[in-house]
């Protein structure tokens, strides 16, 4: 198990990488951007410090309009896998919506044809497309799965405390142990609205991380972690999930 760190711009990977983290997951926003100078900052850091990186792409903005998604993320988000298969990010991570409760189904459906042309984009780039849960639970990425056999997961722990009775990791990692090739880490106090995604450092909310971290261990995840907290908490953030790591039993 590899904990690292999230940043959103080369400066801040470069703190990352000095502080002894193994890889930096950082944000890919914009393809122009990328090329007129974080590339080369970036993979000099690679060079220099041994670390490797993960990718998060932006936000969707209109979960509602797969249209709009068709003709204005989908090709913004092929570009950015582009610009993460030249710094061979292992992982892309990407926000799609898919929560029953609130997305209808023909617009679920038509999401799902764009994710697969997505994955498949992305594999055909050596780079792993991984879905972040954002307020689904467990069942509503069951259909995207069984289509997308390329299709991986990011575990959200903190985001899997909203919107629901029960941590979601639980089911997520009893479900679809297989898909899950990465993991966010951060706390919160629960809720039931965008605001109470907190990103709260560890074991300052109510997440019970010993118990999920332990859940994932019995089903075979040895992976990634990324710790998303302020870059002041993450040392400490990391030496709390390693040593819960260490003490989990299989």
């Amino acid at each position: 198990m590899n904990i690292g760190g999230r940043a959103h711009t080369a400066a801040e990977a470069e703190a990352i990488a000095l502080a002894g983290f193994p890889f930096v997951e950082i944000s890919l926003l914009d393809a122009h951007a990328f090329h007129g100078g974080e590339l080369h900052r970036l993979q000099a850091l690679a060079e220099n410090h041994g670390i490797m990186y993960l990718a998060h792409g932006p936000e969707e903005g209109d979960a509602l309009d797969p249209d709009r998604l068709r003709s204005g993320y989908l090709p913004q988000i092929r570009s950015l896998i582009d610009c993460a298969a030249e710094l061979n990010v292992q992982v892309f991570t990407l926000h799609f919506w898919i929560d029953k409760r609130f997305i209808p189904g023909p617009v679920i459906e038509k999401k799902i044809l764009l994710l697969h042309e997505l994955a498949d984009y992305a594999h055909g780039r050596r780079v792993q497309l991984c879905v972040e849960n954002l307020s689904e639970q467990a069942a509503d990425l069951g259909a995207a799965f069984e289509e997308i056999a390329t299709l991986g997961m990011t575990l959200d722990i903190g985001h899997g405390q909203l919107l629901s009775g029960c941590n979601t990791a639980y089911e997520f990692a009893s479900r679809y142990p297989g898909r899950i090739r990465h993991v966010h880490a951060h706390d919160n106090r629960g809720g039931n609205s965008p605001g109470d995604d907190l990103h709260l450092p560890i074991g300052q909310g109510v997440i019970d991380f010993a118990a999920i971290l332990q859940c994932l261990k019995l089903r075979g995840f040895d992976g990634t972690i990324t710790v998303e907290v302020k870059p002041e908490h993450l040392a400490t953030g990391s030496a709390i999930l390693q040593r819960i790591w260490r003490e989990a039993t299989i």
